[in-house]
């Protein structure tokens, strides 16, 4: 399956297909014509998939940078170690980086392509569940800073994204339940449909024969939303729904709790049950987001007071001049923008 980003210049292809990691290079070659790439990977990923692509890129010279998994990886002081790297390889602006990885390598290797030279062309082939139905699409690039996540960042699209979905059957569970988060997130969000057939399943084992179609439908509606507004000023700013308590959560633990779709689940539930006991949101919705995250293994709460995470709230790219743009549903597949501040949220735990 192909679907297409339409942003003028900036315009690239998504294929969607089982296997297609083993093809990459034919498709790398349509949107590249340079001859040499550096593969930005992690310890976890690499050992499984880097020669299959390595294999498929035998036209080029080729480099590769295996960098340790995990969220801390994801800093500024990774950085100088990359640029030193892509120096070395002796890169240069008509050259390629790929980031090969989940969530963290789709974000460093692209801020590192971002910056690298004022900017090296990008191509992300994501290989979690989280990466390929959010993160890889829609140009953001970041690492975390000690006080947040995300707070150095640019906007910066890949040339192509690739989405092979047969490498998450070498997924570890956990990671799958991160990826239902955001899954969720976008039938919370825009589709119903998608929403009511991941309840009608009993677990992921029963959503897999779906799997294709269900990433398609994500990355589709996060396609349209980004077409609508690329830099996050309006409409985008949905795919933010409960990310303002995430962000808090994994800050507040140093990323080292919950995982970002874990995260993310437990703001949807919390929030949606705020704004149900303020009257913004139709009844029912909390307890239908509570059984789509309890079907996929997702946490409801983290225990923390709300007075521990106000601090970090005051830090979030979502709290501009005191106001705090938070994401509610209307109901289940219709979200909308609602500028609070964090007294929303009442002295209790979530």
């Amino acid at each position: 399956m192909k679907l297409t980003v339409n942003l003028g210049q900036n315009s690239y292809p998504i294929y969607i297909e089982n296997n297609i990691l083993k093809s990459a290079g034919s498709y790398i070659s349509q949107v590249f014509s340079g001859k040499r790439i550096m593969v930005i990977s992690d310890d976890n990923v690499f050992p499984l998939y880097g020669q299959t692509l390595l294999d498929s890129l035998s036209d080029y010279e080729c480099h590769s940078l295996v960098l340790p998994h995990g969220e801390p990886t994801k800093s500024f002081h990774s950085l100088p170690g990359i640029y030193t790297s892509m120096l070395s390889a002796k890169l240069t602006r008509s050259d390629l980086v790929i980031a090969l990885g989940g969530g963290v390598i789709g974000d460093l290797a692209g801020f590192a392509a971002s910056t690298y030279l004022r900017g090296i062309k990008l191509v992300q082939i994501p290989t979690s569940l989280l990466a390929q139905v959010d993160s890889s699409v829609g140009g953001k690039v970041a690492v975390d800073l000690p006080q947040g996540k995300n707070l150095a960042g640019a906007f910066f699209h890949p040339k192509m994204v690739l989405i092979d979905p047969s490498v998450l059957n070498t997924l570890p569970s956990h990671f799958i339940s991160d990826g239902m988060g955001e899954v969720i997130k976008y039938g919370c969000i825009k589709d119903a449909g998608l929403f009511d057939m991941l309840c009608s399943c009993t677990s992921f084992e029963d959503l897999k024969p779906e799997l294709s179609d269900v990433i398609a439908r994500c990355v589709n509606i996060k396609r349209i939303i980004v077409e609508a507004d690329q830099f996050d000023t309006g409409e985008r700013m949905l795919l933010n729904f409960g990310h303002t308590l995430a962000h808090t959560i994994e800050q507040y633990y140093h990323y080292e709790r919950e995982s970002h779709g874990e995260a993310v689940g437990i703001g949807m539930y919390q929030l949606t049950k705020l704004s149900e006991e303020k009257g913004l949101t139709a009844p029912g919705c909390a307890e239908k987001t509570k059984k789509a995250l309890e079907i996929y293994g997702l946490p409801l709460s983290c225990g923390l007071p709300v007075s521990a995470l106000r601090e970090a709230m005051t830090l979030d790219k979502k709290n501009l001049n005191g106001s705090l743009n938070l994401v509610l549903l209307k109901e289940i597949g219709e979200s909308y923008v609602y500028p609070t501040n964090i007294q929303f949220f009442p002295e209790c735990e979530c």
